[in-house]
């Protein structure tokens, strides 16, 4: 005589699942190896959470350096190097909702000159506006962010450019600048411009910028490159902290017409941050398929639990239970295994992250700009990380969900 039970209650696989799991096995060995897979996809769970965290702080660390020196949009000419712009059309750009600064600003190579020690650069000249929009005085590492004083040109420079020039910053020996003319009027003149300024401190931001750049005021540069009065070669524009930059954009395009190239923070820097992010997610698949060796020991796990509860497979289906059920049993225990190892993986993940915060646990190199490795975690992390292990978890559980199916039903004589 068969008996027939109604397997098609939402939940009894589930509970099942979480019965088998807590179930007294016939041999200690399931528990062990149950065990090493939870502690496996928990390990591989907090792995992977703490690799995207660690480029996520890499990445705020970098971008906040960047702000120093980037405006959150900067205005360039599409042809050229230098454009004019009309007083009204400034007025227009500051009254755009979500604007707080604009600055004008130009920039060059140049040739820079420290008694004997010689270098090319990029000399960059900036209005008073410059710092409002960039914030680049709280870089300051020597001296004071002063580009002029009682008629003296004074220049600011990347740390990588004063070592480089062995300048110091005491506002007494002047550094003369070189700047090639943009027309020669003969064969006896000379090809270059030359001024001198008295450094006044030094900045820094990052490799790039310390040792390329050198800030002067804006007419100082101006006058050295020959440009005609109102020539500027970008504008740049702080925005308030709740704006919208597309918006912005949107508007300053409007204003400004055709000829103009317009970028938000991300678009300046957008082929870094494209490799970056790049990197980023080349770490996150070779972290995951470390998590499928683990998988292994998942599978292995869940086939001893199937072959463990043969007798029960059969009476379950002898009662009326189809090879579906029997399926979503063992899937469902392996969605238990991974998320139990999951919780646990983010606990530690977080744990880290939080001595990480306070305490430096990983601390790095002398001569950095922080003394330990910048970590930061997202929502969406978490997510990505919670599908990528349930995937996971579900192929590791599909084979031996198969060969539960496969177990034949108790066959008994009325």
């Amino acid at each position: 005589m068969t008996y027939k039970v109604d397997f098609n209650h939402m939940n009894l696989p589930l509970k099942f699942a979480r019965r088998y799991l807590l179930a007294k096995k016939s041999t200690n060995a399931i528990n062990i190896i149950t065990g090493i897979s939870v502690f496996g996809i928990a390990v591989g769970t907090a792995a992977l959470v703490l690799v995207l965290s660690v480029f996520n702080g890499f990445e705020d660390l970098i971008t906040g350096l960047f702000s120093s020196f980037n405006p959150d949009i900067k205005v360039t000419p599409a042809e050229g190097k230098v454009f004019t712009i009309e007083d009204e059309k400034i007025a227009q750009i500051k009254s755009i909702d979500g604007v707080l600064f604009v600055s004008k600003t130009v920039e060059e190579v140049a040739f820079f000159e420290n008694e004997g020690s010689q270098d090319f650069g990029t000399l960059k000249g900036v209005d008073g506006e410059y710092v409002k929009v960039t914030g680049v005085d709280s870089t300051i590492r020597e001296g004071v962010f002063k580009l002029k004083e009682e008629g003296k040109n004074l220049i600011v420079m990347g740390v990588g450019m004063r070592n480089k020039l062995s300048a110091s910053v005491d506002n007494i020996n002047p550094i003369n600048v070189y700047m090639a003319k943009r027309k020669t009027r003969g064969p006896t003149d000379k090809p270059f411009r030359s001024k001198f300024a008295y450094p006044a401190g030094t900045f820094v931001i990052q490799q790039d910028y310390d040792s390329q750049y050198v800030l002067g005021d804006l007419e100082f540069a101006q006058s050295l490159m020959e440009y005609k009065n109102g020539e500027i070669g970008a504008i740049e524009i702080k925005l308030k902290e709740n704006a919208v930059a597309q918006n912005a954009v949107a508007e300053i395009h409007s204003i400004l017409g055709e000829g103009f190239v317009v970028k938000d923070r991300y678009q300046q820097d957008e082929a870094f941050l494209k490799l970056m992010n790049l990197e980023k997610w080349m770490f996150y698949s070779l972290f995951s398929l470390s998590l499928i060796l683990v998988a292994f020991n998942l599978i292995g796990s869940l086939w001893m639990i199937v072959i463990d509860k043969k007798n029960d497979i059969s009476i379950l289906k002898s009662m009326g239970a189809e090879d579906k059920v029997i399926r979503k049993i063992f899937l469902s225990e392996g969605f238990l295994l991974c998320g139990i190892g999951m919780a646990i993986g983010f606990f530690l993940a977080v744990a880290f992250y939080i001595g990480q915060k306070t305490l430096g646990i990983i601390p790095i190199p002398e001569g950095f700009i922080v003394d330990a490795y910048p970590i930061s975690m997202r929502l969406m992390d978490f997510i990505v990380v919670g599908i990528t292990v349930f995937i996971i978890g579900f192929l590791a559980s599909y084979p031996p969900a198969l060969r539960a199916e496969r177990v034949p039903a108790l066959m008994r004589e009325g």
